[in-house]
């Protein structure tokens, strides 16, 4: 059966953020990852694809970029799987163009970001006092582009959610957007129980998509998961997934082995517990893996330094992953002249 990205259905997805190559010659995104070592049982669990997330440097993409990488994700994908796309811009007129672009390219839905650019909207943005900054884009996108939506709530940062967006927003944002079917989970432990039973209570269903990958075991436990949106995926695959399928099954034990014992746990943590290196993170373990050829990302985002290398080599190797040759990791750090 198809998995169609649907209120029905969206529930059982597991959306996998795609990691974009950096180098200049090429604007292929990391579906490689998913589409060509991906089995049939992982597609049986409801894979599908966001193309341009954050983890791909939507930021930094041009039109024709983000298209490149849409259209190649839906190509590769070939009705196997959903691909949603990512939807940012630092005006509406923006927002609406991409999404009508991604629409023309035939995907099944939207991730949409916040607004970018100017600090009233971004940096001191009062989301609970004025949602409709936020809510009024989605309702002008859903208007030209009516496909379900998943949201990506960031914001600024506060002690009870976090990196992001309070009750009070997420209501008037669910209130005044009815096609949106699913809520990236960004928020600190607290804020994410928070967010969770606010979902759970709504009126309508909205799936919790878990983003954090070392709360995951924890929100299984918790009963708040009913998918990801995470780039997590992109380095570990592998014992993510057999982590899935035992608390499916209900295997609570066998699940908990994999996680504490596995060096799942580990690898997580250490891949998220500096929330402002994330990115960094995620790419230089997506290349340790031996998927993309170069950590770094466009400008200004920042190189790996080599203690972040050094630990996240030990954590992928602990989780028992395969990484590249120690020799094309020491002279890609060369070439790259990488700080402590």
């Amino acid at each position: 059966m198809t998995l169609i990205l649907s209120i029905m259905t969206i529930t059982e997805a597991l959306f996998v953020a795609s990691v974009r190559n950096s180098l200049p010659t090429t604007l292929l995104s990391v579906i490689y990852l998913t589409f060509f070592t991906v089995k049939d049982e992982y597609l049986e669990q409801g894979i599908a694809i966001i193309a341009n997330p954050e983890a791909g440097e939507l930021f930094t993409l041009e039109r024709e970029e983000r298209k490149k990488v849409l259209q190649i994700c839906i190509e590769e994908a070939a009705g196997r799987c959903p691909v949603i796309a990512g939807v940012v811009h630092v005006h509406t007129k923006g927002y609406i163009e991409t999404a009508k672009d991604a629409q023309e390219l035939g995907a099944g839905g939207l991730f949409i970001f916040p607004p970018i650019g100017a600090g009233d909207i971004v940096a001191i943005w009062d989301s609970d006092k004025y949602p409709e900054i936020f809510s009024n884009i989605i309702q002008e996108v859903s208007a030209a582009v009516p496909l379900p939506i998943v949201i990506h709530p960031v914001g600024r940062y506060s002690i009870p959610f976090g990196q992001g967006l309070p009750i009070g927003t997420t209501k008037a944002i669910l209130d005044a957007c009815p096609n949106i079917v699913g809520w990236k989970m960004t928020y600190n432990f607290d804020g994410y129980r928070k967010i969770a039973r606010f979902l759970q209570r709504y009126s309508r269903p909205v799936n919790i998509l878990a983003a954090v990958g070392h709360y995951m075991h924890e929100n299984h436990a918790d009963r708040m998961f009913d998918g990801t949106s995470s780039g997590a995926w992109n380095y570990a695959l592998e014992p993510m997934m057999e982590h899935l399928k035992a608390w499916r099954k209900g295997d609570w034990k066998t699940a908990t082995d994999l996680w504490e014992g596995g060096g799942l746990a580990e690898l997580q943590q250490c891949i998220f517990e500096d929330i402002g290196r994330l990115h960094v993170r995620y790419k230089t373990a997506v290349w340790l893996r031996g998927l993309i050829k170069t950590p770094v990302m466009r400008p200004p985002m920042p190189k790996p330094r080599l203690a972040e290398i050094k630990e996240i080599t030990q954590a992928l190797v602990g989780a028992k992953l395969e990484i590249i040759p120690e020799a094309e990791i020491q002279e890609t750090i060369k070439s790259l002249n990488l700080v402590l």
